[in-house]
């Protein structure tokens, strides 16, 4: 069992019956030394965050999270499509709405680590910094300083982010997949 007092970033517990992890822990000292700790929660699960305030006498089962090296193959109609690394064969799939933003980084043959709770398949993991081909990305602006701006240009997964000028169609660039955010060009057209 896990004490409250054990609860921190990124410990992994069982909560109302699914698996959770703390992606924030904010401990508060009360007058007459009472304390409170406020906590957000990830469901690993569905993906949604809920916020907690627990105290001292509460305690937590540990979430034993395994992780299963996986590759992406291919979506339709909403369903994407998913098989174990080393045996092909073997393939599991989650919907759109439990992936979430995932879905907007997923390209086949893409290598992800999918999560087992007691036995079951319960959601993926993308690395956090991935690479990508842009599709298509305006021109920049001409006379205008490179690093001065940013205009949108599209994934070749279909997805839209925030890229510098300079980037072009058909340059390679890295992006964080927890944030959606342009991180680096990584190949020049």
């Amino acid at each position: 069992m896990i004490s409250y007092s054990d609860l921190q970033k990124g410990t992994k517990i069982v909560f109302q019956k699914k698996p959770h992890k703390v992606i924030e822990a904010d401990l508060m000292f009360k007058g007459r030394g009472h304390s409170t700790l406020t906590a957000k929660l990830k469901n690993l699960v569905n993906g949604g965050v809920v916020s907690k305030t627990f105290h001292p006498s509460d305690e937590f089962e540990e979430a034993e999270i395994l992780e299963m090296e996986s590759e992406f193959i291919y979506s339709y109609k909403g369903k994407y499509v998913f098989s174990e690394e080393k045996n092909p064969s073997n393939r599991f799939s989650f919907d759109e709405e439990q992936l979430e933003e995932k879905t907007n980084f997923l390209k086949p043959k893409q290598k992800v680590k999918a999560l087992i709770f007691k036995e079951k398949i319960i959601n993926i993991v993308l690395p956090v910094k991935m690479e990508f081909k842009i599709k298509e990305a305006p021109p920049g602006i001409k006379g205008g300083r490179a690093e001065a701006g940013t205009k949108q240009a599209l994934l070749e997964t279909g997805y839209k982010i925030n890229v510098p000028l300079f980037i072009k169609k058909g340059d390679v660039v890295e992006v964080n997949t927890e944030t959606g955010e342009y991180v680096r060009r990584t190949k020049k057209n």
